[in-house]
């Protein structure tokens, strides 16, 4: 799988490989001596899985994206990658375009999430919401404006941030505005935790019409 990668990304106009790494600690050492855009992260590797090794690079270095690369959609996979800072999830029997724009989606700073297990992400975040209903930690709830209300509920029903901007008429750099803002005002660092925050405060339901 490693050489797979190692050639769909070589071979992709705009892509630069910067190195590699067979498990979770070479990972985390790399990113000690370089500055990749985005990292691939295997979950499942000897010495320090791919869960610890997200969790230390998105929380030493959080100019580096993770975008989590599995052969597991099931929730038990999904929601300790995100929750560990992951900024994507694939499967690694994803198609070779749909690999190269999720890269490109998380460097551009949005989620990608395998169409296969979008429904568990859902789940998985309603859950979260039925299981706390009431603002998270006992904070109260937070104030937004009513734009960052709008971007909210587009997001939550699986918009990317140019949709986004194309259904409110405005420019795409005021919608990431608008998401860096909530994201602030939540204190979480992705769209993920993003949405994870938002039902937990019952701002917004869950959809992908």
């Amino acid at each position: 799988m490693l050489q797979a990668l190692e050639i769909i990304i070589k071979a992709a106009p705009g892509f630069h490989l910067m190195g590699t790494a067979t498990n979770g600690i070479e990972a985390v050492n790399f990113c000690a001596g370089n500055t990749p855009d985005v990292i691939l992260m295997d979950m499942q590797m000897p010495r320090m899985n791919g869960v610890e090794a997200t969790e230390i690079i998105t929380t030493s270095y959080p100019g580096v994206s993770v975008l989590a690369i599995t052969a597991f959609s099931s929730e038990e996979y999904l929601v300790p990658a995100l929750r560990a800072g992951a900024a994507g999830y694939l499967i690694k029997d994803s198609e070779p375009a749909e690999l190269l724009g999720a890269i490109k989606a998380v460097f551009d700073g949005s989620a990608a999430i395998s169409p296969s297990v979008s429904q568990d992400l859902i789940k998985a975040i309603r859950e979260a919401h039925d299981t706390r209903p009431s603002a998270p930690d006992g904070l109260a709830p937070i104030a937004l404006s009513e734009r960052e209300l709008e971007v909210l509920r587009l997001l939550a029903r699986g918009r990317n941030n140019p949709e986004i901007a194309a259904e409110l008429h405005v420019a795409e750099t005021t919608v990431k505005a608008h998401l860096s803002r909530v994201m602030a005002k939540f204190g979480v660092r992705d769209r993920v935790q993003t949405l994870i925050r938002a039902t937990q405060f019952g701002l917004v339901e869950l959809s992908m019409d």
